[in-house]
């Protein structure tokens, strides 16, 4: 298998588990604000924080409103990482590997695109949208950017050969997955609640059930745990082995696709990739919630950044540099 296809099909796949988490952090970060009705602090500029593009945001807007924040995450042009350059960035991609994707895929991804651009073009013309305001269809195409990106999904494994192409957007997919899913912890923990005075209100609550309701977690959760609480929540998201959205989950499936497009069952060698996915894997089944709480969530999540960074680093470089 060529390099500039597996690294093409895990780009492409990184780009649509991007612009499907920001859907999601965006819709739900809308929805807690109708119903706090402006009576707690901003809560939109954390989201900012947790996609590390507060920089390019300053540079550009002098206001923190929610306009400007939600425009910077779905259409903006400028930021890298909109949802908008997300989908133009994997449709990129997808046609440079047209012959090994399949037709529907294509079609799904391309669809996709040509809506979120149609949508794009009627907000920035919106005289609402382009001052303070919040289009009314927000969440209607919030939830779009889910379904297609599910879709997508969907029609990946109903129509490609499960090979060394599935593989490499498998490690895409849950590599993207991982990173998000400690973002949006970080967010919580660190960065919205207001002051030590808020833990335990109802603003604590209400973001934590915000927080489950980002990583689609809500319903799972409840089946495992009787409360909402700060440390189950984290156990569940961190450490939970079934759950698709966990970090461990997520490692789980980057160690069996590594396996895999690393030919090992095959008698070949394991390489560095795959043992900082191993080792990593085994660090973390090895903790428990209160050790990971002891030594600070907020550290442990760079940790895990960090260790996730590394593990992306080794995949480029075994895999897609010639």
């Amino acid at each position: 298998m060529l390099s500039r296809v597996a690294e093409s099909v895990f780009w492409l796949n990184r780009y649509i588990e991007r612009a499907e988490n920001y859907s999601r952090f965006i819709d739900v970060n809308h929805q807690l604000s109708l119903d706090l009705n402006d009576e707690f602090p901003n809560q939109w500029m954390p989201l900012v924080h947790t996609t590390g593009d507060s920089k390019e945001f300053e540079k550009k807007y002098e206001k923190i409103t929610p306009a400007n924040v939600i425009k910077f995450m779905t259409f903006d042009d400028e930021n890298p990482n909109s949802i908008y350059n997300c989908l133009l960035r994997a449709r990129e991609n997808a046609r440079s590997i047209r012959e090994n994707i399949s037709t529907s895929m294509w079609e799904v991804l391309n669809e996709f695109y040509l809506s979120v651009k149609e949508y794009r073009k009627s907000y920035m013309e919106n005289p609402q949208t382009r001052g303070e305001g919040i289009s009314a269809d927000l969440s209607g195409f919030l939830s779009h950017v889910r379904k297609s990106c599910q879709s997508f999904y969907g029609c990946s494994d109903a129509t490609i050969s499960h090979d060394e192409v599935w593989s490499f957007s498998l490690l895409g997919r849950f590599l993207e997955r991982a990173d998000k899913t400690t973002r949006i912890l970080d967010m919580k923990y660190f960065i919205l609640l207001p002051s030590i005075q808020d833990v335990g209100s109802t603003l604590d609550l209400l973001q934590w059930l915000s927080l489950l309701k980002s990583a689609s977690a809500h319903e799972m959760y409840n089946r495992k745990y009787k409360k909402v609480h700060p440390n189950d929540i984290a156990e569940f998201l961190i450490l939970n082995q079934t759950f698709p959205r966990s970090i461990v989950f997520c490692l789980q499936e980057i160690e069996e696709s590594l396996e895999k497009v690393s030919g090992t069952k095959e008698g070949l060698p394991r390489n560095l990739a795959q043992d900082a996915a191993t080792t990593y894997l085994n660090r973390l089944r090895s903790e428990n919630i209160e050790s990971i709480f002891d030594k600070g969530l907020h550290e442990y999540l760079d940790d895990i950044q960090i260790e996730l960074n590394q593990i992306g680093s080794k995949i480029v470089e075994r895999f897609f540099k010639s």
